[in-house]
């Protein structure tokens, strides 16, 4: 009997029966992380979670940053309290850069990474080799967790040593592979170089960095069907690629099943219209580790439509970028926190960037602004607020709406570096 092409029946249902469940869910998890989790207590104390029910609702709640969540942790060690679950009922912690602390809770699939690993073809009985790094982040976990609920077998490889790798596919006769694009390249030359046959490889899933176009061909030309998910230390899965029947790969990524998505202006918490590029903010029903309008500083946009593959949910683009275009101008900073500001004070302003030009020790700022109508004086009174805001002068040049591209950019910084 052929195995389900979807992972369980959530994938296919209606859109309007997933929003129903997401938002009849909401206001009960906000409830709980204010009870649960001190942190959250303090950023949401305001918040009536009973009335949170809706978009609307939910938008005019407070962002919480990732870039903010040294400072929170080192506020209120050793997660900001931002976990509901006690830190001595959860399974594993993580050190990223900063150091920024991840939690891991008890369970199967905690990081929902099967839904992925699934739709990439992995099955029950794969033999997978996980080259994602097991040393302080996640990312060998997440996926080890998903191949686990599968049903596959995990060799955990980890990073390096590539010959080792090569002749343990060999070996071991694997066909799936987990790892960054570019290891998966560095393994299979590593394998021709040594003519080591690893043509027991049919699948993998990549993630972590960007996925050449003429990567996924060349793997695809040896047999290897490539594709590609998109997680992060603190939310686990967000979205991830899906395929047709003949292997071809669908436009977009698909959304969690848990998550509500939202794609605000970048230093702001205010949605963008549809298919407008911006950040992307989860709120994930996590109920060991709340994250309520979490602004992960990536930019994506939202495509039209469903999925050729049957899938219903929500799809974006991928990763388009980072959100943080905090640049330095005249020896200060400028961030788009304060061009959202700018905006606040000028209703007419459809959409801005900020352009920064010139050479060094000669910076130039323009704020370039969709309008409508133009009001007397609108673009002195712009002036006036670039300079309160930001403590620096800068010029502003009204342009006709749908002018500026739709590629997420609040601040543009066009100076050139010897």
């Amino acid at each position: 009997m052929a195995l389900s092409p979807y992972y369980d029946a959530l994938e296919k249902r209606s859109a309007k029966l997933r929003e129903a469940a997401l938002m009849a869910a909401l206001p009960r998890f906000i409830a709980h992380a204010k009870k649960k989790a001190p942190g959250w207590a303090r950023i949401l104390k305001d918040v009536d979670a009973a009335r949170v029910t809706s978009r609307a609702a939910l938008a005019r709640l407070p962002v919480t940053r990732k870039s903010e969540l040294a400072g929170l942790q080192k506020a209120r060690p050793p997660l900001g309290g931002l976990n509901a679950t006690p830190m001595e009922k959860l399974a594993k912690l993580f050190v990223s850069p900063g150091p920024v602390f991840d939690p891991e809770g008890q369970g199967r699939d905690w990081w929902r990474t099967a839904r992925s690993l699934y739709a990439a073809g992995f099955r029950p009985g794969d033999l997978v080799l996980n080259a994602f790094s097991y040393h302080f982040t996640p990312a060998a976990s997440m996926v080890e967790h998903g191949a686990l609920a599968i049903g596959c077998t995990v060799v955990p490889g980890g990073t390096g040593q590539t010959e080792m790798q090569a002749a343990t596919v060999r070996d071991l006769r694997a066909n799936g592979f987990a790892g960054t694009p570019s290891f998966l390249k560095l393994i299979v030359e590593k394998a021709d170089e040594l003519r080591i046959d690893i043509s027991s490889l049919e699948k993998a899933i990549v993630g972590a960095e960007y996925l050449p176009p003429a990567l996924r061909q060349a793997m695809r030309a040896r047999g290897i069907r490539v594709q590609q998910l998109y997680a992060t230390a603190d939310l686990g899965l967000v979205a991830y690629e899906s395929a047709l029947p003949d292997g071809s790969v669908t436009e977009g990524m698909i959304l969690e099943e848990s998550l509500i998505l939202e794609i605000v202006r970048p230093g702001s918490g205010d949605p963008v219209a549809p298919g407008e590029v911006g950040e992307v903010v989860i709120t994930s029903l996590n109920k060991d580790y709340p994250l309520i309008r979490f602004a992960t500083g990536d930019l994506s946009s939202v495509l039209p439509g469903k999925s050729p593959c049957g899938r219903t949910n929500t799809r974006i683009k991928g990763w388009m970028g980072r959100a943080d275009q905090t640049t330095k101008v005249r020896a200060m900073f400028v961030t788009p926190r304060q061009v959202d500001e700018v905006l606040r004070r000028h209703t007419e302003v459809l959409k801005a960037r900020l352009v920064v030009a010139g050479e060094t020790g000669d910076d130039r700022m323009t704020l370039k602004c969709e309008v409508g109508e133009r009001p007397a004086g609108l673009a002195e009174a712009i002036v006036a607020s670039i300079r309160e805001v930001t403590k620096l002068r800068g010029e502003v040049e009204l342009v006709p709406p749908g002018t500026l591209p739709n590629d997420g950019k609040v601040i543009d910084d066009t100076r050139k570096y010897s």
